[in-house]
């Protein structure tokens, strides 16, 4: 049987003068002006900020170097700058909370499905419409959906983890086949590149547009999982622990798979299948606040946002163009992962 990893960790360093959750978020800020900074056309982080003092009006800057930084940092890194904060706190934070309720250091976001579903919807979204708000609330109705049958699955043959677990696999399996079948159907000169490309995962197409209607919901979920850590540290006890402590046990798991479920399906519509974020991150906080979910959480999301923020930077800058960020994630995780794994080891019990 497969303990949860926050067992047998050790506790985490103190630093002296230290908080890590101030630590970590002044670490999102600088990650941020320093993204911001850094692309084809490189800017000194000092100008970055004096641009942002100029446009509040506490400071003085030439009119056509300000309508060319306005261009060149608002209209065009700002919006994957948000994205990639969003996202990856949103899958970081979700993998964390799933990994918990589970009780299981392999869980990722997409266990239910919920990635399958939302890759299927926007790429029939993809193939009836092409219009970008279409894919998009086809990818949000189409996770939330493969999470439905997965959970409708487990509730035929009782609510236990290990039901919810080869529901979402069914689940999974099901939308990858239709996933499948609609890229049989694309046009393989137009629709198909385009799926294609999309499910690599990319922030190319962020729009402020869509992050203003896309932050809210997420940011929710995000505020609502990290809310639920004392309850999620009694639910790693056990369902009897959790409930003799005054748990609701079923109505934590459950509000837990719906919180993740939304902020999952939205980074999916927003910026395509961007893996290992989930899994990866939760780790590294792991080793670095300890096991306790009140700092876990909030933990995992600011890394999260970090590392979204590095493989965005590398996949902008790598090559003359663009790399998919999904490939970056996949290359920068694996070996990280290894790393991980050699130092936490000892709590992986079986």
């Amino acid at each position: 049987m497969t303990h949860s990893s926050a067992e047998a960790l050790p506790p985490p360093r103190q630093l002296p003068g230290f908080s890590w959750p101030g630590l970590l978020l002044l670490l999102v800020v600088a990650a941020m002006l320093l993204a911001l900074a850094y692309g084809r056309y490189p800017l000194a982080p000092s100008e970055v900020v004096h641009y942002f003092l100029a446009a509040a009006g506490l400071a003085t800057m030439e009119p056509e170097r300000q309508a060319l930084l306005h261009n060149l940092i608002v209209d065009i890194r700002v919006p994957r700058v948000l994205a990639a904060v969003l996202v990856g706190a949103g899958l970081a934070v979700s993998g964390a909370a799933f990994q918990s309720v589970f009780r299981n250091p392999l869980v990722s976001p997409g266990l239910l499905g919920v990635l399958a579903g939302a890759a299927a919807g926007a790429a029939l979204g993809m193939l009836l419409s092409g219009n970008w708000w279409v894919m998009q609330l086809a990818a949000f109705a189409m996770g939330v959906a493969a999470v439905g049958v997965g959970v409708g699955i487990a509730a035929l043959f009782g609510h236990s983890l290990v039901m919810l677990v080869l529901g979402g696999i069914i689940s999974g399996s099901l939308f990858t086949a239709i996933l499948s079948l609609i890229k049989y159907l694309a046009d393989p000169y137009n629709q198909l590149p385009a799926i294609v490309y999309w499910l690599m995962g990319s922030l190319a197409m962020a729009e402020l547009g869509d992050i203003g209607r896309l932050a809210v919901p997420m940011l929710v979920g995000i505020v609502f999982l990290a809310s639920l850590g004392r309850a999620l540290d009694a639910l790693a006890m056990g369902d009897d622990e959790a409930r003799a402590l005054g748990v609701p046990v079923t109505a934590v798991r459950y509000g837990v798979i719906a919180a993740a479920t939304l902020v999952s399906a939205l980074t999916v519509s927003l910026s395509g299948i961007i893996g290992w974020v989930g899994l990866l991150v939760p780790h590294v906080a792991r080793l670095l606040t300890g096991p306790g979910n009140a700092r876990l959480l909030p933990a995992s999301a600011c890394l999260g946002a970090i590392f979204l923020l590095l493989a965005d930077g590398i996949a902008r800058n790598l090559s003359e163009t663009e790399i998919p960020i999904g490939i970056v994630t996949e290359l920068l995780g694996i070996p990280a992962f290894l790393l991980v794994l050699h130092r936490a080891r000892r709590s992986w019990v079986t």
